[in-house]
């Protein structure tokens, strides 16, 4: 698979690491990306920056994209550029958290237009994953070519589930979310009450490690809340908040009241409101601080 040329689209806080990972591998890599001043670390280390989308497309057999939401995936691989550079032995996978109906969608059509495969392939494991090799990644599309692209993939994850067809990797993802943000809006209540209870909350993260109160995100971000380390951006509390929207929508669809999920999506939309839209999620905790 060293002979697969690959575009990335996206140069945002998972774009960056990952590109750069695939370079280390020994990657030729295309990346381009709405604002050019985010290709400059990749360019650095060895990516080409393209001129325009369907430049990236035609240079690459493989196109991968890291996107904020379901509109931005939409507006790019439809684009006049992505789809005149198209073509049938191209593979598009998508790293973006999008929603999974329109995701299905989208792969019909790319599909009737080009026929290019479409193959989601979102992501768990935050911006220290991403560095690190060690995300978890959840596939939806035809097994044979997600079996395919796993030599490429393994630069980048620790693991990769074939879900199903296309579309149940981003459900998967949804459900994944889900937990990821109620877990956060719990640490920052729970770690708030301790240092409000006068416990030492610095103490908390490693007093429950190991226990069933424990995660990854708990001792990543729960610490960096009982620190106060708040400046440096590993995820945003709007994704959180994009992806509980997507979660209550999927729910509407298949079951119906998601009353635990359906109060952090509210609570999540109404920080983000107070101004917390594009903050680290560690940040949380300061709503309590008054």
């Amino acid at each position: 698979m060293k002979n697969k040329k690959i575009g990335f689209i996206g140069m945002g806080l998972m774009g960056i690491p990952m590109t750069k990972r695939l370079l280390k591998a020994g990657y030729e890599l295309t990346i381009w990306n709405r604002s050019p001043e985010k290709c400059t670390e990749p360019q650095t280390e060895g990516a080409t920056v393209a001129s325009s989308i369907a430049e990236l497309v035609h240079r690459s057999d493989i196109i991968m994209s890291c996107l904020t939401d379901t509109n931005g995936v939409e507006a790019v691989v439809f684009s006049e550029g992505f789809i005149k550079s198209s073509a049938p032995e191209k593979v598009l996978v998508d790293f973006s958290s999008i929603d999974p109906e329109r995701t299905k969608v989208f792969a019909d059509k790319l599909a009737s237009l080009t026929g290019m495969t479409w193959v989601d392939c979102p992501m768990s494991g935050g911006v220290a994953g991403a560095e690190s090799g060690t995300l978890v990644m959840m596939a939806g599309g035809d097994a044979q070519v997600v079996d395919s692209l796993r030599p490429i993939l393994k630069n980048l994850a620790q693991r990769i589930t074939h879900m199903g067809g296309v579309g149940s990797g981003q459900a998967t993802k949804v459900c994944n979310q889900m937990i990821v943000s109620c877990n956060v809006l719990i640490m920052a209540e729970v770690l708030a009450l301790a240092e409000k209870s006068g416990i030492d909350s610095q103490k908390i993260p490693a007093a429950l490690a190991g226990g069933f109160a424990d995660s990854i995100p708990f001792q990543l971000t729960g610490q960096r809340m009982v620190n106060k380390e708040f400046d440096e951006l590993k995820w945003h509390v709007k994704t959180l908040a994009k992806d509980l929207d997507l979660a209550t929508e999927m729910a509407q669809v298949n079951l119906g009241n998601i009353p635990i999920s359906s109060l952090a999506k509210n609570l999540m939309r109404k920080y983000c409101d107070e101004g917390y839209a594009d903050l680290d999620p560690a940040n949380l905790i300061k709503i309590y601080s008054n």
